[in-house]
C-alpha cells in the first residue's frame, strides 16, 4: 500500500478499509512512516472524520500495537475513565471502593493535561508513591488487594504515544475518532469485563459544549461494546469544580473525607453512581438502587478507606489522614448577587500558575498548592462573604493577582439563578 494514497482517500472524505488502517498503524508503531505523512493523515481525519467502523478498527489496531494485561484471577475486571475535569478526584475513591466487592480494578491512569489534574500527580502527593509498576507488579497487587492505580506500561498501545505526540503539536487533538482510539486502546488493554465512562462538558472540561460531549460519549460507548466490553456512561456537568477542592494534595484530602463517609455531596453522588454501573454490569448487584445502597455503606463503615490505605502503602506511599497544604489565603466577594457561571479555565490556570500543574512537559509540581470553592452555581452571595480559599506560600502581596483571578472566574446575576444538574444523561 502507498501511504500517500491512504492520505488522499481520507482527504477526499472516503472510508478507509480495515487493511489500510491496520497498515498505517503498523507503520506508526514501527516508525516506518515519517512524521510528516502521519501528521497529514491526522489532519485529514480531523477534517473528514471517521465512521463507526473505521473508529473501531483504528482502536483495535492501536490496541494490538502492544500487549494487554494478563488476567490474574477469575474475579470480574473493571475500570472507569473520565474525560477530565476541574477537581475530579473520583478515581481515588472508586478503585478501592470497588475492590471491596471482589472485583479487580487495574486502573491505568495519566498525568495532568492542561487545566485538568492527573490522577497520578494527585497520588504522588503521598511521599514515595510509585506510578511505574510493571505488568507483573500490577497483577501481584491485584491478587493481594484487588486494586491498583498506576501509569500505562511501556508495552501498552505504543502507537498511541507517537500519535498523541504528533496530535499535540499539529492541532489535531480535538478529533473524536482519534480521542476514542487513544482512550479506548489504553483502557481495553486492561483486559476488562466492564467499563464505565464519565464524559464531562463545560468550562472546566476538555469538551466545552454538550453537543461535543454527547458525540464523544456515543463514540466511546459504541467502540467499547463493539470490542466486547460491557460499556456504560454518564454525561456530567463540569461548569464548576467537582467538590470544593482543586489541586493535588487538596483533592487527595477531599477524597479521604469521602472515604471516611463524609465529603461533598456531588463527589459522593458521582462516585457512587459510576461504581454502581460496574456492580450491575458484572452481576455483582441486581440493580442500580441496590448497588448504590451497598456502596454507600462501604464508604461509611470504613472498608473503602482501609482498602485505599492498602493501595497507597502497597505502592510505596507514606499514608496519612490529611496531607499538608500551603498557607491559606481567604477570598471574599466584592459584589452581591447569585452565582450564575464559573470559568473553569481561569481557575485551572490559577492553580497552574501557583505550581499545581505543568506549564510545559517536565515541570515539577508543588502538591501543596490549590484552591477551595465555598460557593456553587445558584448560591446567593453577599458583599464581603467568604467565597473561597487559596493555598499558596507566597507573600500576601504576591497572591493578590491570583485572588483577583479567582474573583474574575465567578459571574454574578442580579436575580436568582438555578443550580445545574450534575448528571446530564446516562448511556
Amino acid at each position: 500500500m502507498l501511504v500517500k494514497e491512504i492520505i488522499e482517500k481520507k482527504r477526499d472524505g472516503q472510508e478507509l478499509s480495515a487493511a489500510e488502517i491496520q497498515f498505517l498503524i503498523q507503520g506508526v508503531t514501527t516508525a516506518s512512516i515519517p512524521d510528516y505523512q502521519v501528521s497529514a493523515w491526522l489532519m485529514a481525519v480531523l477534517c473528514r472524520g471517521m465512521s463507526d467502523q473505521e473508529t473501531a478498527v483504528l482502536t483495535e489496531a492501536m490496541l494490538n500495537s502492544g500487549n494487554r494485561l494478563a488476567r490474574c484471577s477469575n474475579r470480574p475486571r473493571v475500570d472507569k475513565h473520565s474525560t477530565g475535569g476541574l477537581g475530579d478526584k473520583t478515581s481515588l475513591i472508586l478503585a478501592p471502593l470497588l475492590a471491596c466487592f471482589d472485583l479487580d480494578v487495574p486502573m491505568l491512569s495519566g498525568r495532568g493535561l492542561g487545566i485538568t489534574g492527573g490522577t497520578l500527580d494527585k497520588l504522588e502527593a503521598y511521599p514515595g508513591f510509585r506510578c511505574d509498576l510493571t505488568s507483573q507488579q500490577i497483577n501481584e497487587q491485584l491478587n493481594r488487594i484487588g486494586c491498583v492505580i498506576t501509569g500505562t506500561t511501556s508495552d501498552v498501545a505504543p502507537a498511541d504515544r507517537r500519535l498523541y505526540a504528533l496530535r499535540d503539536v499539529t492541532g489535531t487533538v480535538p478529533s473524536i475518532p482519534l480521542i476514542t482510539g487513544s482512550i479506548m486502546s489504553k483502557k481495553l488493554a486492561g483486559s476488562l469485563d466492564a467499563l464505565v465512562l464519565d464524559v464531562k462538558w463545560g468550562s472546566g472540561a476538555f469538551m466545552t459544549t454538550l453537543e461535543d460531549a454527547r458525540r464523544l460519549e456515543a463514540s466511546l460507548v459504541h467502540t467499547g461494546r463493539r470490542m466486547g466490553v460491557k460499556t456504560s456512561s454518564l454525561v456530567t456537568d463540569m461548569n464548576q469544580p467537582l467538590g470544593q477542592m482543586v489541586g493535588n494534595a487538596c483533592e487527595v484530602n477531599e477524597a479521604y473525607d469521602v472515604l471516611c463517609g463524609a465529603g461533598p455531596t456531588d463527589v459522593v453522588e458521582l462516585t457512587v453512581l459510576l461504581a454502581a454501573e460496574l456492580l450491575v454490569a458484572t452481576g455483582t448487584s441486581p440493580s442500580l438502587d441496590a448497588a448504590q445502597s451497598v456502596l454507600t455503606k462501604a464508604l461509611k463503615d470504613g472498608r473503602a478507606l482501609a482498602r485505599f490505605q492498602q493501595l497507597i502503602e502497597a505502592q510505596g506511599g507514606v499514608f496519612s489522614d490529611h496531607l499538608p497544604l500551603a498557607q491559606k489565603h481567604v477570598i471574599t466577594s466584592l459584589d452581591k448577587g447569585w452565582l450564575c457561571a464559573v470559568n473553569g479555565r481561569v481557575l485551572g490556570n490559577a492553580v497552574i500558575a501557583m505550581g499545581g500543574g505543568r506549564q510545559q512537559q517536565g515541570d515539577p509540581i508543588d502538591p501543596s498548592v490549590g484552591l477551595q470553592m465555598l460557593v456553587r452555581i445558584g448560591d446567593s452571595i453577599e458583599r464581603g462573604q467568604e467565597i473561597g480559599h487559596l493555598f499558596c506560600d507566597a507573600p500576601a502581596a504576591e497572591t493578590q493577582p491570583l485572588i483577583s483571578q479567582f474573583r474574575s472566574a465567578l459571574s454574578l446575576a442580579p436575580h436568582p439563578y438555578p443550580a445545574p444538574s450534575l448528571i446530564v444523561a446516562t448511556g
